[in-house]
């Protein structure tokens, strides 16, 4: 029986790219998406082009019971849930003094909230089974607690996120379940301009701008028998910068 990974995020950019790359090695993917449609129907159609099933469904996961639902779903019609990756991560660019409760609260809600219910919401079917995955992607410098004066809210969400993949690793270790967190530093996923990314190169140690491989291969290693004793971890993905 295929294994079964949920996306969060999974209509376009990095999303897409893992939910591809899983299967072509045999997954069926079940992801979902707030405002991105035509890209998730696109990423459907190529999935089952392999061979492999797939749900795409429109979903908005910082609202608990839309979160639970979807899971649900996807229990229902697939059996289970292996593996969730929370890709979903939107952020809006606004000096802290601009800010506005209700911009403040959508990049917790959009950031962090929504690891928080969807891994509470596969976490019954993975502790019954005795094993699965739950991979978050953060952001490189998230860990180092830095001034952040045009992404405050989306930047300590993140910074949550690590807290929170700590905290399930330790609570989900019993039952064979693994929880890791991915923190890309500049990785060319199409959502920023060409021109701004070869702008940062000056400030990436390695010399250049991240690949879509580049996550894909972090996720395929954190979801391999290779990583079975790996959970609570932070792989940094990014050629140095942030760290």
């Amino acid at each position: 029986m295929a294994k079964v990974a949920l996306i969060t995020g999974g209509a376009k950019g990095i999303g897409r790219t893992i939910g591809l790359d899983l299967a072509a090695a045999g997954w069926d993917i079940a992801l979902c998406y707030r405002t991105s449609e035509r890209e998730a129907a696109e990423t459907a159609a190529r999935i089952t082009k392999t061979g492999r099933r797939a749900i795409a469904e429109r979903c908005d996961v910082s609202d608990p019971a839309a979160a639970e639902a979807f899971v649900r779903k996807v229990e229902k019609e697939f059996g289970a849930v292996d593996a969730l990756i929370n890709c979903a991560g939107p952020y809006h660019r606004i000096n802290i003094l601009d800010e506005t409760p209700a911009g403040w609260t959508e990049m917790f809600a959009h950031n962090l909230h929504s690891v928080f219910y969807m891994s509470k919401a596969v976490a019954p079917g993975m502790k019954a089974r005795k094993a699965g995955r739950i991979v978050s992607f953060s952001m490189a410098n998230a860990d180092q607690m830095v001034a952040q004066t045009e992404v405050t809210a989306h930047y300590i969400a993140k910074a949550g996120v690590l807290i929170l993949t700590r905290t399930l690793a330790k609570a989900l270790a019993p039952y064979g379940i693994t929880v890791n967190a991915i923190s890309p530093g500049f990785v060319n996923s199409g959502s920023a301009p060409e021109a701004e990314l070869a702008g940062m190169v000056k400030k990436i140690p390695a010399g250049y701008v991240g690949e879509l491989k580049d996550p894909v291969a972090a996720v395929r290693f954190l979801l391999s028998d290779e990583a079975r004793y790996v959970t609570g971890t932070n792989i940094h993905l990014s050629g140095g910068w942030g760290i």
